[in-house]
């Protein structure tokens, strides 16, 4: 066989590869099993989403390619929603492009942009596409622990001047995965003006951007003066709409930036499948009736599994947004021996902080993604592992 690429030997192994089959082994054993690692809710779409889909695949007409310009209402709508829920105006087909899910166009964007020795700034613990994409287009991944003493944000002011003067993409996701922290206006705004100062696209993953908590609103952060320059940002139907498995998000911003994603992606996929984009504007068109009760329920979650998380001695904060718990552990305690124990004794399934970068170490996360009385239950049995 011949020799893998070197870029494809840069990409670190899963740390836990043998977690799956653990947990199909519990179950076989009849083990109640709680999974909380990952991401994905087990709530119903919006009735219309799943009822235009429907519609649309009895149509022969969205059996054919969508290709990158897709269903010109759907971009139309994603321009009018961003204008409503942002004040912020985009042409639906110079500053809209749709996404195969959030993930494939974080992923492509860094071959548009990086050259052998550029950097992306990469927060860690941070989303594995981000690292993913940089190493596979032949750039150099510079990583930042998101620390508490920082509030969980990259701290500009302390990079290094090479890796600035080098740098071409800087990643950020408030609010964030997986410490569900936020970035006050203030920090944005000097994100910003450090991207143009010198010369970086800042890609803005806003996947979180309806799930939020005790009245704050996540900004886009196109609504920052002068970021059109210079960033751009991506939406997700995933989290917002429990639309996970139907792989549709979109990127917005200045045509440059959308044009330069487009043709990387012309030559990697032909669009997004219309049956999926008619479910998408169904959605769009949904939210503001049904996307309340959603963001509820998981503020419901939140406050059961925190209440009953520091009963049990975990120091935990309540977060304002995204749908996860960013749980510190006991200093000297490492976090993927403690979620293995966990699973193995308890047979609770958590994401370990150090699986998705050496800077989650000291933390692991629990999803929002089950009932309340099963995370009042799963946090019951992970203090007793504590």
């Amino acid at each position: 066989m011949p020799q893998l690429a070197t870029r494809f030997q840069t990409l670190p192994g899963y740390p836990l590869a043998d977690v799956p089959a653990i947990k199909r082994e519990l179950r076989a054993k009849g083990v109640d099993l709680i999974d909380l690692g990952v991401g994905d809710a087990d709530l119903a779409p919006p009735p219309a989403a799943v009822e235009a889909m429907q519609r649309a695949a009895a149509d022969p007409v969205n059996s054919r390619y969508s290709f990158q310009l897709g269903l010109p209402e759907l971009r139309e709508e994603i321009a009018a929603w961003m204008q409503r829920r942002f004040g912020v105006a985009l042409d639906p087909f110079k500053e809209v492009l749709p996404l195969i899910g959030s993930k494939e166009g974080i992923f492509h964007l860094p071959f548009a942009y990086l050259n052998p020795g550029d950097v992306a700034i990469i927060p860690d613990p941070g989303y594995q596409a981000y690292l993913g994409g940089t190493l596979l287009a032949g750039g150099e991944p510079y990583l930042v622990p998101l620390r508490p003493e920082h509030d969980f944000l990259i701290p500009l002011d302390l990079l290094p001047e090479d890796v600035v003067r080098r740098a071409k993409i800087l990643f950020l996701n408030y609010p964030n995965n997986p410490t569900a922290a936020i970035a006050p206006r203030e920090y944005l705004e000097q994100v910003v003006e450090f991207c143009r100062t010198n010369d970086i696209v800042l890609a803005y993953d806003n996947a979180y951007s309806e799930i939020a908590f005790d009245g704050y609103l996540p900004p886009s952060i196109l609504e920052i003066p002068g970021a059109k320059e210079v960033a751009l940002e991506f939406h997700s139907f995933s989290k917002t709409y429990n639309m996970t498995g139907w792989r549709i998000g979109w990127a917005a911003g200045a045509p440059e930036l959308i044009s330069a994603l487009q043709r990387v992606k012309s030559f990697a996929d032909t669009g997004v499948p219309f049956t999926v984009q008619h479910g998408a504007l169904a959605a769009l068109r949904s939210h503001e009736s049904w996307v309340p009760h959603n963001v509820e329920t998981f503020r419901q979650r939140r406050d059961a599994a925190v209440e009953v998380l520091r009963a049990a001695g975990f120091d935990v904060p309540v977060p304002r947004g995204a749908m996860y718990l960013w749980v510190p552990l006991p200093e000297g305690v490492a976090s993927e021996a403690f979620a293995r124990k966990l699973l193995l004794e308890q047979g609770v399934a958590v994401l370990p902080g150090s699986s998705l970068g050496a800077g989650g170490e000291g933390f692991f996360r629990i999803a929002l993604t089950v009932p309340e009385s099963r995370l009042r239950e799963a946090a019951e049995r992970i203090g007793r592992v504590l």
